[in-house]
């Protein structure tokens, strides 16, 4: 019971946060509205200085049938959760729109919220272009730490899960709610396990889609990262094996692993992080991604295209945020045999991954190895969320990013976790799968859980 008592009632320095107040306006489009939010930035001092979160919604167009407020938080870390609102209150069901405010926020650290800045966009590409070694990746990531310190020092040490959280429980209280709805994939999982498990009682419902391991994510990063490798070669595989044997479909036909590996130590480590980013969108783009990889090896079409200064901002805060939440265990030698094993281990997508700059996608052991900031707002469980509502976890079979064995532990770590399944491609089953949607608004809307086992086979949507 003590335990229970601990994980449940609110710490002195969040019981002293002042609850934010949200003065809403129209963000100038005549359809969304938008407000400031001030939280702490170090909730052990919460009458010290405020971070300005950026908060956007879709009101409830049926206000008189209102439930309250579902927080739609973005994945990444970096993601934007204000310009998710337009997309995401589009592309659900009628009646979710009628009963529910919509909201998404940028988290601290994330664009119109305090962005975390490190290098600029020519230092950094300067980086993405030298060879995918591991002399390199640790040079790379010093030079990465020291501009971060230089540019965003005052934040590094805020930006972890439990803190977002805490900001999450200010806003439900801001908005009025007893109990915090929300909705959030592959990163925002963990944040979601880490509130659910901080504020069981204060949740209602959570859909977490593509779900992270969080015991795994958080406290043995190599072997979190060992499985993310893992995952993406499969799916790498699982397309290179389409492509052949269909090549009227695909025209980089007969895609073979030579081929590939002679293509993306060509491109380097930029053309990796966009093809594995490509992989998450799943079956449908998968003819396109052969036709961009037969225009890349012509060194032309957007799998060659420069990095963007948006690649440059959200690499940053993906890092700093990644680097907050986990500790990989100290010493260069450690780091240089894991990185070893696993290029060996996934020869396809594994070495560029492992030796390339920090960003999305790559591996962030050698930046969060030598982190130049205290993590004073990591979390590192329980993540059981004892005494919650049930939470919907939902995972694919064929997720390139997430491995469908996380959501799998996830759903059986929560206390009152059940999962749902989809067998199909990509990263996240939203905007993928109708069966997955369906089973998830009805559970946001009427707190329904699908039976013990679904999964939904159906074809993947349009998109």
């Amino acid at each position: 019971m003590g335990v229970l008592l601990a994980s449940t009632l609110p710490s002195p320095a969040q019981a002293a946060a002042r609850v934010p107040t949200l003065d809403w306006s129209d963000c100038g489009d005549g359809i969304y509205q938008c407000t400031p939010a001030q939280v702490p930035l170090d909730y052990r001092r919460p009458g010290g200085t405020q971070v300005t979160l950026q908060l956007r919604r879709w009101p409830a167009a049926k206000p008189a049938t209102r439930i309250g407020t579902l927080f739609i938080y973005a994945g990444g870390p970096g993601s934007s959760g204000w310009d998710w609102v337009q997309t995401f209150a589009s592309t659900v069901t009628a009646e979710l729109r009628d009963r529910f405010d919509i909201v998404g926020l940028d988290p601290r650290g994330v664009h119109r919220s305090q962005p975390v800045t490190c290098l600029d966009r020519d230092s950094y590409a300067a980086a993405w272009a030298r060879p995918a070694t591991f002399g390199n990746a640790v040079r790379s990531a010093r030079q990465w730490n020291r501009a971060c310190r230089a540019h965003s020092g005052e934040l590094l040490p805020y930006l972890g899960a439990e803190y977002q959280a805490r900001d999450l429980d200010l806003l439900r209280r801001a908005v009025g709610d007893d109990k915090l709805t929300y909705f959030g994939g592959s990163y925002a999982t963990y944040v979601g396990t880490v509130y659910a498990s901080m504020f069981p009682r204060h949740t209602r419902a959570m859909v977490l889609d593509s779900g992270y391991d969080p015991d795994k994510y958080a406290n043995d990063p190599y072997a979190y990262d060992y499985g993310q490798y893992r995952s993406t070669e499969a799916a790498l595989n699982r397309f290179r094996k389409w492509c052949t044997a269909t090549p009227a479909d695909c025209a980089f036909a007969p895609a073979t692993p030579a081929r590939l590996r002679k293509l993306l130590r060509a491109g380097g480590a930029p053309m990796l992080a966009e093809l594995t980013s490509r992989l998450n969108s799943g079956t449908r783009r998968w003819s396109a991604l052969g036709t961009d990889l037969h225009l890349a090896e012509s060194r032309t079409g957007t799998l060659t295209a420069p990095l963007s200064q948006s690649d440059t901002a959200f690499n940053a805060v993906n890092v700093a945020v990644e680097c907050a939440d986990r500790v990989y265990p100290p010493g260069l030698p450690q780091l240089r045999a894991r990185l070893a094993e696993v290029a060996a281990d996934f020869p396809l997508t594994a070495p560029g991954m492992a030796y390339g700059p920090p960003a999305y996608d790559q591996t962030h052991a050698p930046a969060c190895l030598q982190w130049p900031a205290p993590r004073l707002s990591r979390y590192t469980g329980p993540y059981r969320a004892d005494g919650s509502a049930p939470i919907l976890v939902s995972g694919n079979t064929g997720d390139p990013d997430t491995p469908y064995a996380d959501a799998v532990t996830l759903s059986r770590t929560l206390t009152n976790g059940h999962l749902i399944t989809w067998a199909g491609e990509g990263h996240t089953a939203r905007r993928k799968s109708a069966c997955m949607e369906a089973y998830m608004y009805e559970y946001l809307l009427r707190l329904t859980v699908p039976p013990a086992g679904t999964v939904c086979r159906d074809a993947p949507m349009p998109g």
